[in-house]
């Protein structure tokens, strides 16, 4: 499906929303960060119709953020499989963010499971952060959200 043309085609958000903003697509770039490529994985991890699935698998290799490859089990016919790509690897602090709010504001009561972010190389935890030039966090409380004008390229 086409991206709908966007009130204001220089907002990023609306940009990135025409891209990822229908639920299954950030469920299915989650469960591709969690090591799912094949649209069987995909199916059973998140129990979508197989339409509605290959739209949004077809969307993610249109606009960069999965990359489709070919590969082939031993006697069976060659399948895609859909793997991240560097922009969909910048999506991580996209999915730790929407989780991190879901989780303090809509939390779920009970035993389950959380994504955990953590360091490859150390596997210390990791949070998110608005970071000044200096290298301090700064509390989203005290960010200001602005419209600001840029030039054309």
């Amino acid at each position: 499906m086409p991206p709908r043309p966007c009130p204001d085609p220089t907002c990023g958000i609306a940009q990135s929303l025409d891209v990822l903003g229908e639920r299954w697509a950030l469920l299915v770039v989650r469960d591709a960060f969690l090591g799912r490529t094949r649209f069987s994985e995909f199916r059973a991890s998140l129990g979508v119709s197989p339409d509605v699935l290959t739209t949004r698998l077809a969307t993610l290799v249109e606009y960069g953020v999965l990359e489709r490859q070919t590969y082939r089990e031993p006697g069976e016919r060659e399948r895609d499989e859909y793997v991240l790509t560097p922009a969909g690897r910048e999506l991580a602090p996209v999915l730790a963010a929407l989780g991190r709010w879901g989780n303090d504001h809509r939390p779920v009561e009970g035993a389950g499971t959380r994504l955990s972010y953590r360091a490859a190389d150390t596997d210390e935890p990791l949070r998110l952060a608005f970071v000044d030039p200096a290298g301090r966090a700064v509390a989203p409380s005290a960010v200001r959200v602005e419209r600001r004008p840029v030039a054309a390229p």
